[in-house]
Formats: structure tokens, sequence, C-alpha cells
């Protein structure tokens, strides 16, 4: 049976989403549904970029202990962020909310800058990953 992928988002909140980050991603009006789907898609773009490049750097940092303590606390993440921030229905299709993805996202960005700056700083501490 053919799967139809819809994109959607749930809870779609046009006034959540700071002003600031709607001027830098040229959305500051958009004038529907869509446009504020395509907007919401920029920024959480942005912050998996950010996400994946910090995640890359503090890898750097760490011993192979490190290294599969951070692997895994990520794919652990990952199905948290999939679990809270997305469903599937056999007839409705696929949904993403993306204001939960893009929340979450940056929230774990920070997560790993504070491990980051832990290892330039104290020392990298295999525990707190």
């Amino acid at each position: 049976m053919k799967r139809i992928l819809a994109f959607a988002l749930l809870g779609f909140s046009m006034q959540i989403v700071s002003g600031a980050a709607f001027a830098q991603s040229s959305c500051d009006h958009p004038k529907n549904d869509f446009d504020g789907l395509y907007c919401l898609n920029k920024i959480w773009i942005e912050a998996d970029k950010n996400l994946n490049d910090v995640y890359k750097k503090l890898s750097l940092k760490l011993d192979a202990n490190g290294k599969a303590a951070l692997k895994k606390g990520q794919l652990d993440w990952i199905s948290s962020r999939n679990s809270a921030c997305s469903k599937s229905d056999p007839k409705e299709g696929f949904f993403v909310n993306l204001e939960c993805a893009t929340n979450r996202t940056i929230e774990r960005t920070k997560f790993l800058e504070d491990r980051y700056r832990e290892c330039m700083s104290a020392g990298c501490m295999n525990s707190k990953l």
C-alpha cells in the first residue's frame, strides 16, 4: 500500500515563534499556514545544522568512551524528540510538530554546548553525556 507522507503542524501557532527568528528568515508576515510552515521549516533546518555542528565539535574532544556515550545519548534524544514531536496514522499520514522539534533541538544544542565548554575548561566528563 502506498503510504502518503504529509508534513503538518500540530497546534500550529505563529505567535510562539519569536519575531527575531521570523525577521531573520524573511518571514515577518506569512500569508497563510503553508507560508508559516515554510518559515518554521527554515528555522528548524538551521537549528538542526547548529546541533550537528556542536555535536561534531564536541565529539572531537572526547575519548572513545565519551564518543560512545555521546552517540548513545544522541540516539536516545532523537527517539525522545521523535516520540514527543511526531505521530503516524495509517489513514491520516505522518505529522511533525515543527515548533516542538525546533525547541527540543535548540535545547539539545545548548546542552551539548555546555558539555563542550566543560571539556575546554575542566576536562570532559563522560558521565554527563
